[in-house]
């Protein structure tokens, strides 16, 4: 009956935002809901840095309202740049950096470039769930490879090593991690890079979280990385600068001169087919990253208290265990034993306490029977929510 829907678009299965229809209808009967499914700062009590905002308002009186170049503009490629050497210590050409609209539309250029039907990708296990959308839009395998809960949810390079063929187009890192917070060893991003340089594979690595650390010290995976590696960098604003809805990120190259050049020129093709992003916003953010982040510190601080009552407050629940608690993002990954699935653990809290929470077993296999859930909340509506779970647990345990 809908057979002229495409097979492409039933591959695809966004799981953070899988139940968000349902959440509307129970609103649309009156339901209050509690949303911590989604890592949205400024859905809750976070709003962007006022001069950034100043910023903004600035360059669109100035009618900076055009299309820009499709690779980003000059003024922020530079910025971007200058913020990758200050912040963490990657040298990177502006000709190397290309503006994104944000970083879900990095991961598609990436995979549109790299990857053939048939080649096989690299993902760790969990992990975001683009990664693994989208290499089945494009027909590409996926092969997880085990993020180790015990050990803080740092990767089993032992795994990666087995699991390379010679079907192998990429390596994905995801650090820091969504979803679990983790924050990976230098150790641990030695030996990809060291597996990496062996078998001549790219490696993707997903940053966005660089500058939200608790504990521990965030090394950019390119900063030590040799010059024979190819290192694609995945990076943006969303989070760090509280501007989820500009939808602006990057993608930088970094590694041997003739890899860079050719995959530099494909991913501009893809650019070039949707345009460009935002202008007046490129413009924003250039002058924006040139400053001293001031707004940075008062920000972890704020969601460092909020991750701390969320891990105490998730271990006092019968029936959950935080293992492996976060280092850095503002999610955690807790493990349930609740006698059903992850999903319609998800679902029945949703409907039956108006809780909305992330399936784990949606960021790959490992991630069953686990559930992620947002520490963006203030505290009084984190207890609020942790009420309702807890007494949801004791229903069914009950």
């Amino acid at each position: 009956m809908l057979d002229f829907l495409s097979e492409r678009i039933k591959r695809i299965e966004y799981p953070i935002r899988k139940y968000s229809p349902l959440a509307l209808e129970l609103e649309a009967k009156g339901e209050k809901i509690l949303y911590l499914n989604i890592g949205d700062p400024l859905k809750y009590d976070f709003r962007p840095p006022e001069y950034l905002v100043e910023y903004a308002c600035e360059v669109m009186r100035e009618n900076k309202n055009f299309y820009s170049n499709s690779q980003g503009i000059k003024e922020l490629r530079e910025a971007i740049a200058y913020k990758e050497k200050t912040w963490n210590g990657v040298e990177i050409p502006p000709k190397n950096i290309y503006v994104t609209i944000g970083v879900s539309e990095a991961i598609n250029l990436v995979y549109m470039t790299l990857l053939n039907e048939g080649d096989e990708v690299l993902i760790p296990d969990p992990s975001y769930p683009l990664y693994i959308g989208y290499a089945d839009v494009y027909g590409a395998k996926k092969v997880f490879y085990k993020m180790d809960e015990e050990n803080g949810w740092n990767p089993d390079t032992d795994d990666i090593r087995k699991k390379i063929s010679n079907k192998t187009k990429l390596i994905v890192v995801n650090n820091p991690n969504n979803p679990t917070g983790s924050l990976y060893s230098e150790k641990a991003l030695r030996e990809v890079l060291d597996i990496a340089a062996e078998h001549k594979i790219p490696v993707v690595s997903d940053e966005i979280y660089d500058a939200i650390v608790y504990e521990g010290t965030f090394k950019s995976l390119a900063s030590i990385a040799p010059d024979d590696v190819m290192v694609i960098g995945l990076n943006g604003f969303s989070k760090t600068y509280l501007v989820t809805g500009w939808r602006l990120g990057y993608i930088y190259l970094k590694g041997p001169e003739k890899s860079v050049e050719a995959i530099g020129k494909s991913i501009l093709k893809g650019q070039m087919a949707r345009l460009s992003a935002t202008t007046p916003l490129q413009y924003a953010l250039a002058r924006a990253l040139r400053e001293k982040p001031r707004h940075l510190a008062d920000l972890r601080r704020k969601l460092d208290e909020r991750r701390r009552f969320m891990v105490k407050r998730l271990n006092e629940i019968d029936g959950i265990r935080v293992v492996a608690e976060p280092r850095a993002a503002f999610y955690v990954f807790p493990r349930i034993e609740v006698g059903i699935d992850d999903e319609e653990f998800t679902k029945r809290l949703l409907i039956e306490e108006k809780v909305f929470v992330v399936y784990g077993s949606g960021f790959g296999p490992n991630g069953k029977n686990h559930i992620r859930l947002v520490f963006l909340p203030p505290v009084e509506v984190m207890e609020e929510a942790l009420d309702r779970i807890e007494r949801f647990i004791k229903m069914l345990k009950s």
